[in-house]
């Protein structure tokens, strides 16, 4: 099979398929709610960074697709709906375009579609500088996220098995790209000795991507006809957990996308709480676009950013910076995991909002 053709695929059973069927972890993170918030809803700010690119609200459209012509449709209406909502994009890995140079077009639309808008360009993490600089140029990308998805591809049948040497690539792609780097798990999450590597190589911002959201083991095994084990299913760090594992040993010039299940206001306003500059969303979105419209799409967005600035006067926060100092209380199996990792939850629990 082609790489082309397995875009499409990928494409078909992410919407086909349900999350998990491991859980994001949200449901062990509560934010206390502030009868005194001390806001008025004009003053309210969602906007944000990422690798040092401003946002003006706190949601990525993650990668979903790209490498084939049939899918060119999908990505122009993926980056009309980023142009007129102005949230930030990423592409699928361009691999298929350093391949077939063919393929570029998918991935040229959505810088087409949206010129003033931010992209992210992407690639898995065994490719050259030089792959790098041309996926960057590809599409005009203000950063490049280097994904990360062993899971994936021992499941697939083409996919690779050799797995060595993934971080001194990564080094040398930030060495030599002109963009910050993002580093990106797609589902099974990286966990604090990880992010810490990658911190000291020099990337600039890490996606957790964490379970419970599209599971590409099960696309995978769908794709294959086959019949996985649940546990193999399952497998990966929660979502909401592998984002205080990373923020815990994160430099300040460094920050958390958290990704892997992210379905609601709530879950995106959890996640900054924790520490994240943004939270990653592809699923949902796609899954919008095709039930209401790029209309109705923009419509069920804006009123999640709507939601947003809600979530954020009723725990009285003015801006993302509020929210990282807000006290959030950690229950159930994700305490007794980062209880057992050494991260004190007591402390964000009891922590008071700064200035």
């Amino acid at each position: 099979m082609t790489r082309q053709s397995r875009k499409l695929e990928h494409l078909k059973y992410s919407l086909l398929l349900e999350d998990g069927p491991a859980a994001a972890g949200f449901t062990d993170f509560h934010l206390i709610h502030n009868c005194l918030p001390d806001l008025a809803w004009r003053d309210i700010d969602v906007s944000t960074a990422v690798a040092g690119i401003p946002l003006p609200q706190p949601v990525i459209i993650n990668a979903i697709t790209g490498g084939a012509a049939d899918v060119t449709a999908v990505n122009r209406e993926l980056a009309e709906f980023a142009r007129q909502t102005g949230t930030a994009i990423a592409v699928g890995s361009q691999y298929a375009a350093i391949e077939d140079k063919s393929a570029a077009e998918s991935y040229k639309i959505v810088r087409k579609t949206n010129p003033n808008g931010v992209i992210f360009a992407n690639l898995g993490a065994h490719a050259v500088p030089d792959a790098a600089r041309y996926a960057v140029e590809m599409i005009g990308a203000q950063a490049i996220q280097i994904h990360l998805n062993a899971g994936q591809e021992i499941i697939m049948s083409e996919g690779d098995r050799d797995f060595c040497g993934y971080l001194s690539h990564i080094e040398a792609i930030v060495e030599k790209v002109d963009v910050p780097v993002i580093v990106k798990e797609v589902g099974c999450g990286i966990g604090r000795e990880q992010a810490k590597a990658l911190v000291n190589i020099g990337v600039k911002a890490i996606d957790v991507g964490g379970t419970g959201g599209t599971n590409f083991l099960a696309i995978e095994a769908a794709r294959g006809q086959l019949k996985l084990d649940a546990e193999l299913l399952a497998w990966g760090i929660p979502t909401a957990i592998a984002a205080v594992e990373a923020v815990s040993v994160i430099e300040s010039a460094v920050d958390v996308v958290v990704s892997g299940g992210v379905r609601t206001p709530l879950d995106v306003v959890k996640s900054l709480s924790i520490g994240g500059a943004a939270a990653g969303i592809a699923g949902p979105i796609l899954k919008t676009l095709r039930d209401k419209d790029l209309d109705g799409a923009v419509h069920w967005y804006e009123n999640f950013i709507l939601d947003i600035k809600r979530f954020m006067l009723l725990v009285g926060a003015h801006n993302i910076h509020d929210l990282r100092s807000s006290p959030i209380i950690i229950t159930g199996f994700s305490r007794e995991w980062l209880s057992a990792r050494g991260i004190n939850t007591v402390k964000l629990a009891t922590r008071k909002k700064i200035g």
